[in-house]
């Protein structure tokens, strides 16, 4: 029998834990929608969102390419060369972004279609999130394994990845939001099995 709730998740993890494939295989393994913060800050920055004007008139033209879109890495050089114009770009995303995610929130409820609703964010813990999902899943891998992970995939340099985890939080504090923690350091059967036995709960 389908249920009538649907239940709200929030996902979150540091750098290099392996969201992206958990969330390939939940996606697969249930029910569910899945809204990635980062597909929703990019899709608001296109011409005619909400966010498109607003970004323009704080950067200027310069950032856009020939086809009139904001150009990420124009922008991204802009930004991040000026603190104060990255805080305000921002504080023009982030309220937008949390806008867009908590109509969808309620639009799923009230339609009552899914059995799932996962939220993922890297930040979702210091935007509130935690405050409004059901449960709130917490993507683990040793410090290690992220590291062996970030540099085949992404090529990063151990300093890039160092600025990186110090500006995230610590595993303690990810875990004392947490209902769930899915240890993904091990091999990918382990992982399923975890979540296979976390679903089968609800």
């Amino acid at each position: 029998m389908r249920r009538s709730r649907v239940k709200v998740i929030g996902v979150t993890g540091g750098v290099g834990a392996g969201k992206s494939t958990v969330l390939n295989y939940i996606e697969k393994s249930c029910n569910c929608r899945i809204i990635f913060s980062d597909k929703v800050a990019n899709d608001i920055k296109l011409k005619g969102q909400s966010c498109y004007e607003p970004i323009v008139d704080l950067l200027s033209e310069d950032i856009l390419g020939p086809d009139g879109e904001i150009d990420k890495k124009k922008m991204a050089a802009k930004i991040f060369a000026d603190d104060s114009l990255l805080k305000q770009v921002n504080d023009i995303l982030h309220p937008a972004v949390n806008n867009y995610i908590f109509g969808e929130i309620e639009k799923e409820k009230a339609e009552g279609k899914l059995d799932y609703l996962f939220i993922e964010a890297a930040l979702l813990i210091e935007n509130g999130y935690h405050k409004i999902v059901d449960e709130l899943w917490y993507i683990y891998a040793d410090e290690s394994v992220r590291r062996k992970r970030l540099k085949e995939s992404r090529g990063y340099s151990d300093e890039k990845i160092d600025d990186i985890i110090k500006g995230q939080l610590s595993d303690e504090e990810f875990r004392k939001y947490a209902s769930f923690v899915i240890d993904n350091s091990n091999d990918e059967n382990d992982t399923k099995r975890q979540i296979d036995l976390k679903l089968g709960e609800n």
